[in-house]
């Protein structure tokens, strides 16, 4: 693993960190590398039931290290977007495991997107989400032009990718951009507080409903509808549906174990 990337696993929960805080965590391709492989360990451990982003230092994620693309050396923009981004972004979106953005300061370019495409997104109420590529001369890129028009309309996402002007949390949840937007002080414990309820959840339901909202974004309703009769039939195939139905029996809460 990486010296840009820190992983903990505690209680079910996964916590990836971005660990490049010199540089407010600005992707390179050594990082998304790293951040790609606990990604996909993540999805594959049985023993991890929820995923939180979050970023060391002062910022969550900048997006990209501009360094790299000015550099002799870079691969170029088609390679960077591919293979550090849409690779990122796709593997967030596809894991049937909730993921929950750790906003612990600035989001921006890249670094904003990577959090909008997370199921859950908490920031301290001193965060700023910032699209900043125009500032630049760029378009967003990291799945920015499909979420912002889905989760604001399309005029809003048009001003803030425009416009580039930065986002306060408050207003973004105030938009419904994000989950929650908490006080300073309260985020590490709404953070955990969230993480840890999710873990406690049926992890494959989760997965699954998780799956079936991101498809019913462009199926048509016969389409939909068919999908859910098949994910609910896989869903009624769990372990913990068969602990749900018991413990809503005998009137007590559930032990879902994730399977």
């Amino acid at each position: 693993m990486s010296d840009f990337l820190t992983t903990d696993l505690k209680e079910g929960v996964m916590t990836l960190t971005l660990n490049r805080p010199d540089v407010f965590n600005s992707f390179n391709q050594e990082m998304g590398g790293a951040f790609q492989s606990a990604l996909d360990a993540a999805a594959s451990n049985d023993l991890v039931r929820c995923v939180v982003i979050t970023g060391n230092g002062r910022a969550f994620c900048a997006g990209q290290d501009l360094n790299e693309v000015t550099s002799d050396a870079s691969p170029g923009f088609k390679v960077i977007v591919e293979e550090t981004y849409n690779q990122s972004i796709r593997r967030i979106c596809d894991m049937e495991k909730p993921v929950v953005a750790a906003v612990n300061g600035v989001a921006a370019g890249a670094g904003a997107n990577i959090a909008l495409a997370c199921d859950f997104v908490v920031a301290k109420s001193s965060v700023k989400f910032i699209q900043a590529f125009a500032n630049i001369g760029l378009i967003p890129d990291s799945g920015g032009t499909y979420w912002l028009p889905r989760l604001v309309g399309m005029a809003r996402a048009k001003a803030l990718t425009m416009l580039g002007t930065p986002l306060p949390a408050e207003e973004a949840h105030a938009l419904g951009l994000i989950h929650q937007a908490v006080a300073d002080e309260d985020f590490d414990e709404a953070v955990a507080k969230l993480a840890s309820k999710l873990a406690s959840m049926p992890t494959r339901g989760l997965g699954l409903t998780k799956k079936a909202l991101h498809a019913g974004a462009t199926n048509d309703l016969h389409a939909q509808l068919a999908l859910e009769l098949d994910l609910q039939f896989e869903a009624a195939e769990t372990e913990d549906y068969a602990e749900g139905v018991q413990a809503f029996l005998d009137k007590r809460p559930a032990n879902f174990v994730g399977r």
